[in-house]
């Protein structure tokens, strides 16, 4: 059998450096702010305060009208108003233009 000369291929160490070598990242994008949560809970908390504390409150509602009373429970669409010299009335939320305190 003849020797045969055989050339052994190598690549250069720089190709196998390129090939191995990670991608360079691109800058992480910047994270969003959270979005804000759609319930808060501060209606509720404002109104239960109210409703202990037995507070006079004026409601304004759409048309101008005031009413004068005391909330008396509520719920996700209404409030049950308490009032003296007139009948209790249920309003609706979105009738109320707003409400404060009676001074």
């Amino acid at each position: 059998m003849e020797a045969v000369n055989r050339k052994l291929i190598r690549p250069s160490l720089n190709e196998i450096k390129e090939q191995i070598a990670p991608p360079r990242r691109a800058a992480p994008p910047q994270q969003k702010k959270p979005v804000p949560p759609d319930h808060t809970n501060a209606e509720n908390f404002y109104y239960v305060k109210q409703m202990q504390a037995k507070t006079p409150m004026v409601f304004v509602l759409c048309d101008g009208e005031t009413l004068h009373g005391v909330i008396e429970w509520y719920d996700r669409c209404c409030l049950k108003v308490n009032r003296e010299g007139s009948p209790n009335i249920l309003l609706y939320k979105p009738a109320i233009k707003y409400m404060y305190k009676e001074a």
